[in-house]
């Protein structure tokens, strides 16, 4: 790993869609089960619930002296409005993680490695839309896994989410792992170009 690589990961979407908890997840399995430096941030639109927020993770092998994404590495994006806010900020050929049914136009979508996933409707049919937030963490995971071990993840949730709510939720992470598993079967290959050293 050569000099200060950060690698800066921004989950949005309207609030009650879970995505401060994704970030909590990812900052535990980074920074405890990962051991590497990572800080995770949080911002709520004017409105809890309905409103854009967003939860920050960012990764380095050195010191973090600023805690905020300034260009993302990868956006999680599960609403119209949380897309449309933080597309900007994403970098060119970043990854680009959408809720399908939520982000059906990407306007330049030839800029980054698009990865369309229907995050709500795996959640419905595994347990309900309250687990939308853990598909998608299960679809970034396969997107990112060249950063981290599956296992952290998991082990992440264990820690994050309550005891009664593990098996679905582990189900949820699952299916988000094999839809892009089965849907970007050339995946491996283009990923494994852009690793990062992180």
């Amino acid at each position: 790993m050569g000099g200060d690589r950060r690698y800066e990961i921004r989950i949005a979407g309207f609030g009650g869609q879970g995505v401060i908890t994704v970030g909590k997840i990812l900052g535990t399995a980074f920074s405890v089960f990962e051991g590497k430096n990572s800080v995770n941030t949080q911002s709520y639109g004017p409105e809890s619930r309905g409103g854009a927020c967003k939860s920050e993770v960012v990764v380095s092998d050195g010191q973090i002296n600023y805690p905020y994404v300034r260009k993302a590495d990868v956006l999680v994006a599960l609403s119209c409005l949380a897309f449309e806010t933080y597309i900007p900020d994403l970098k060119k050929d970043g990854i680009l993680l959408v809720d399908s049914r939520s982000i059906t136009d990407i306007p330049e979508q030839d800029q980054y490695r698009v990865y369309r996933v229907p995050t709500a409707e795996i959640a419905s049919e595994t347990g309900g839309v309250k687990y939308q937030n853990i598909v998608a963490l299960g679809a970034l995971y396969y997107l990112i896994r060249d950063h981290l071990e599956e296992s952290s993840l998991r082990e992440a949730i264990k820690e994050n989410l309550p005891p009664e709510t593990r098996d679905v939720n582990m189900a949820a992470f699952t299916k988000g792992i094999q839809y892009v598993k089965d849907h970007y079967q050339a995946l491996g290959t283009r990923e494994k170009s852009h690793g990062q050293g992180i």
